[in-house]
Order: C-alpha cells, then sequence, then structure tokens
C-alpha cells in the first residue's frame, strides 16, 4: 500500500493506522525496546488532538514522539513520494510552520527550524571558507 500511487481508499487509511499499535507490540515484545514503546505508539498523534491510535493531545504526548512526529514531517515533505515530487527546503520549511500548533508541537518545531537555519548557517560558513 505504501507504494500505491495516488490516495489510499478510507479502507487502507485504517489499516495504515494500525502500524502505530503494531510497532509497539513489537516493541514491548523486545527487552531492548520496551521503553520506546510507547513513544512507537504515539509517533502520529496530532498535537490538538485527533491523531491515532488514542487521540491524545498536548503534553500527554510523549516529548520523543512529538520530535519524531516533526522529524517524520519534514522527511515526508522533503523526500520524493510515489507519486509527489519532494518539496524544496524553504517550501517544506513553511509547511512545518503552517502546522505547527494543530499537527505538531509548536516549540518542537521552532526548535526543529532553528537546528535547521543554524545548520545551514554553518554549511555556508564552511562553504564560503
Amino acid at each position: 500500500m505504501l507504494l500505491k500511487p495516488g490516495r489510499l481508499t478510507e479502507e487502507e487509511f485504517e489499516q495504515i493506522k494500525h502500524h502505530a499499535e503494531r510497532g509497539e507490540r513489537i516493541a514491548r515484545a523486545s527487552g531492548a525496546l520496551r521503553e520506546v514503546a510507547p513513544i512507537v505508539r504515539a509517533h502520529h498523534e496530532r498535537f490538538t488532538g485527533g491523531g491515532y491510535p488514542d487521540g491524545i493531545a498536548g503534553d500527554a504526548i510523549p516529548l520523543e514522539a512529538r520530535i519524531i512526529s516533526v522529524v517524520d514531517t519534514f522527511d515526508a515533505l522533503s523526500s520524493p513520494g510515489v507519486y509527489r515530487a519532494a518539496r524544496p527546503l524553504e517550501e517544506a520549511l513553511a509547511e512545518l510552520e503552517r502546522v505547527a500548533a494543530t499537527q505538531l508541537d509548536p516549540d518542537v518545531v521552532r526548535a526543529f527550524l532553528d537546528y535547521v537555519v543554524l545548520d545551514s548557517d554553518e554549511h555556508e560558513r564552511r562553504r564560503a571558507s
């Protein structure tokens, strides 16, 4: 399904949404990964609620899951998909800002954007020298 060109049907999307719970079960079954199980479960929750699998919001979402959500969203925006091109860096960053405080934790987005800008500035300084 992940390689399917075009949008998923409602039924296909419902199946996809179970991956967070499946990932949690796999992590809980592994001694080494047991501690990250709640993070795996919560990485598709939305900051204002309405995500999955539990519909939790804000600080009820583990911080680590909120961080993963920002990075995962950025990766999805900036990487080519089966039926869409990767967005340019500036466009991907603008989309993160647009969904901050609804889909994503605004503090985590701000920290990520600060990191990207600092990293970009450092890259430019190294290139110039």
